[in-house]
């Protein structure tokens, strides 16, 4: 259910929105394949690129290019997406030790026999890398990676039946793997971890506007903290603790369209999380929430919710509860050449669990971006992008910053 809020909406109002932004350009590769490369160029000057406290924040600037593709393969009945990116940053100070480099890439496939609602199958298997360079992204959803250099991995599978045009089911797996880089000598470590998913759904459609549902699944996590690395608090560096955790959550709600033009999915209900082999336990109300709202030809609305537990990033020896809210507004001007967005996030943390007092502690995070995009010809989009932070820390202030970012450039799309 965590993943319904790391889908397009938030990544699509950000500056990455003007690196993925799909226009009917590209090459043809027989009768079935479309390849379109893209290379962008922008400037970004942010005012406190490490993310530090007030008093210490530090501005700089940087270039950036991005060169990728993204290609699609089309089926009978079934179709596979692909895409790679690199993406280099160069700093106009420091360059020796800030200069960044991220890449990535992903695959997706999908298969269906049933359509427009009929009896049938399908299927989506999925699945991505990335290194992230730690100023790559402000926003911080979903639990995926604090701001520093890490690795992401994820693959995953859905499939679903259509036994009639009322009743369906669907099972899926997922597997997730976070890894930071951890410079001893630039900065305290993070912690990553494993994570493997398995759960279902079950629906009913009682309605042309309603679609009763039922969610499971069942989490277990393998954290790479079970040895102190920064000995807090007068403890000896290297202590240890349980290192595997589990979880599960039951959810139950309503997928529905409001009219023609909305369309929201609400999902609630109870999650227990098991940190530390079960050692420490956390539970609680949880929900899933996405809304779609097409006001117009030319506005655009979405609302996505969740909440979850997990593994502290950033504290040994922790599970954390994170509940967060993003809101996102587009809007298309000048006969579709320019694109406005303007999204708000926010997101709360909560330390359910601590093995050291002085990590005891709640945060919040707010993140605001407005994105502008304009159609020069077919080949070449002109964009901007603004985007504010700020970190508020309970009972830790030494962690508290304001950082925003202004990002100018051009993307070049065969």
């Amino acid at each position: 259910m965590k993943k319904l809020c790391f889908i397009a909406a938030v990544a699509a109002l950000s500056v990455a929105q003007a690196d993925v932004m799909d226009r009917p350009t590209g090459f043809k590769v027989g009768q079935r394949m479309t390849v379109r490369p893209y290379v962008s160029l922008y400037y970004t000057f942010d005012s406190n690129v490490d993310s530090a406290h007030h008093s210490s924040s530090r501005s700089g600037s940087s270039w950036s290019i991005h060169p990728g593709f993204t290609a699609d393969y089309k089926g009978e009945n079934w179709n596979l997406a692909a895409g790679a990116y690199y993406r280099h940053h160069d700093y106009s100070r420091n360059s020796s030790s800030m200069d960044q480099n991220s890449y990535g890439q992903n695959l997706a496939l999908t298969w269906a026999t049933s359509r427009d609602g009929g009896k049938g199958w399908s299927l989506n298997i999925r699945e991505s890398f990335q290194f992230i360079s730690q100023d790559d992204d402000m926003s911080n959803h979903e639990g995926r990676g604090i701001g520093r250099d890490r690795q992401q991995f994820q693959i995953g599978a859905t499939l679903q039946r259509r036994f009639n045009e009322r009743w369906h089911a669907s099972a899926d797996a997922t597997y997730y793997y976070l890894d930071y880089e951890n410079d001893s000598k630039k900065y305290a470590p993070l912690y990553g971890w494993t994570r493997w998913t398995v759960g279902g759904q079950a629906g009913y459609v009682a309605s042309r506007w309603t679609d009763l549902l039922i969610a499971a699944n069942y989490q277990g996590y393998t954290q790479d903290n079970d040895r102190d690395r920064l000995g807090e608090a007068g403890e000896k560096r290297g202590r240890r603790i349980a290192s595997d955790s589990k979880g599960w959550t039951v959810h139950v709600g309503v997928g529905t369209h409001a009219t023609e033009r909305i369309s929201y999915r609400v999902m609630a209900g109870w999650s227990r999380f098991e940190y530390g082999d079960g050692a420490h336990d956390a539970d609680g109300f949880t929900y899933s929430i996405t809304g779609n709202w097409k006001m117009s030809d030319t506005w655009h609305m979405m609302l996505l919710a969740s909440s979850y537990y997990q593994p502290s990033e950033r504290e040994y020896g922790s599970e954390t509860r994170t509940d967060l809210v993003s809101w996102g507004l587009a809007h298309t001007m000048i006969r579709g050449k320019l694109n406005a967005t303007f999204d708000l996030n926010y997101r709360h943390e909560q330390h359910e669990y601590t093995e050291y007092r002085s990590s005891d502690y709640d945060c919040d995070i707010l993140t605001g971006r407005i994105g502008l995009n304009y159609t020069l010809n077919r080949f070449l989009t002109a964009f901007t992008t603004a985007e504010y932070q700020t970190y508020m820390s309970h009972d830790r202030s030494n962690y508290d910053y304001d950082r925003w970012r202004l990002s100018l450039g051009l993307r070049l799309t065969y």
